[in-house]
């Protein structure tokens, strides 16, 4: 029996290659999977109207923390409960998901956060490693929710924490910024071990070193402006 009360949002650009097989996986279990294509310039659109999820389309690149936007004010005219930030690429798994959604219902806490530290990451990159490690101690000190995974991006979370969003960055730096709402509006949050699957076309599409120097100056700049 699908799931009916979780919302699954798919952030997706130019990933023709392999959104069929990621959403085909999801829509076996999750009534609703939403995927928002950020303005693709491939086949990402077709691919994921063919794989049977919901699908919205910018009409350019906006960039992650919009297109995430983008599919939770959708999904919150949904009748769902929760909602869940699924990567497009394959690197996450289903099977995660519905123990997070265990958990929550167990738990009754606020927010679930993938952690790939407490679970398996498979092949994962050492230079990768290390820049998340460092990610962690810097999230932890800025936002003060304390994670050992501040920047995986599968997460399940209420509807309240849905209202909640309103990302300013359209960019990677949404992830930091929902730790900070997070944090502000004191929702409840646990850690749980999730298997993040990598592979040589999901390691072609990860974040730079660039990007997160971009994010580390757009955070303090934002505390400062926040003072």
């Amino acid at each position: 029996m699908k799931v009916t009360d979780t919302a699954l949002i798919v952030c997706a650009y130019n990933e023709g290659s392999v959104i069929r097989e990621t959403l085909s996986e999801a829509v076996k279990h999750f009534t609703y999977v939403v995927c928002v294509d950020d303005g693709s310039s491939d086949n990402t659109f077709a691919e994921a109207k063919e794989a049977g999820a919901i699908v919205l389309r910018h009409s350019m690149n906006l960039g992650q923390g919009a297109t995430l936007q983008t599919g939770v004010e959708y999904a919150l005219r949904l009748p769902v409960t929760y909602f869940v930030s699924f990567d497009a690429d394959g690197q996450h798994r289903i099977e995660d998901v519905l123990a997070m959604r265990e958990t929550i219902l167990d738990k009754q806490v606020d927010v679930i956060f993938g952690s790939r530290f407490l679970g398996t990451s498979h092949t994962i990159p050492l230079p990768r490693r290390i820049l998340l490690r460092c990610a962690v101690i810097f999230s932890n000190w800025t936002s003060g929710v304390k994670l050992t995974d501040a920047h995986n991006g599968l997460r399940l979370f209420t509807r309240p924490v849905a209202e909640a969003m309103d990302f300013v960055d359209t960019g990677y730096r949404h992830a930091s910024e929902f730790t900070e709402i997070v944090a502000d509006k004191k929702f409840t949050y646990v850690e749980q071990p999730v298997t993040i699957l990598y592979t040589d076309y999901s390691k072609s599409k990860g974040q730079s070193g660039f990007n997160a120097i971009n994010i580390v100056a757009d955070t303090l700049l934002a505390r400062t402006l926040r003072r």
